[in-house]
């Protein structure tokens, strides 16, 4: 059982930057793929980022390519999303998920989630 608990969220100013962290106590991470989702109010959950199991391949959504950047440290169990030019669009609960499928933009090929943390863009 993965246990997944993110942190770094907060309110910041459009333009700012954050980096969110993801850090896993159970099984040694590197057996999953990790991936970032967020939910929005009045929204479904979307993909946002994905990482293979060792870091080789990520994916992005078209809206955050170039803006945002995952990466992860196996040794640390910890997967961070890096996310520079935010905007009030990327307001939202991130959540960070495991999965044993291999990289996917798809939520249900997720084994595990953590509780979510908040991103507010805003003036």
């Amino acid at each position: 059982q993965e246990q997944l608990v993110e942190s770094g969220g907060g309110l910041v100013q459009p333009g700012d930057s954050l980096r969110l962290s993801c850090t896993a106590s159970g099984p040694p991470v590197n057996r999953y793929a990790m991936g970032w989702f967020r939910q929005a109010p009045g929204k479904e959950r979307e993909f946002v980022a994905a990482i293979s199991s060792y870091g080789g391949r990520t994916r992005y959504a078209d809206s955050v390519r170039g803006r945002f950047t995952i990466s992860r440290d196996n040794a640390k169990n910890t997967v961070y999303l890096g996310m520079n030019s935010l905007t009030p669009e990327d307001t939202a609960v991130f959540y960070c998920a495991a999965g044993s499928s291999g990289i996917s933009t798809n939520r249900e090929t997720y084994d595990y989630w953590g509780q979510g943390t908040q991103v507010t863009v805003s003036t």
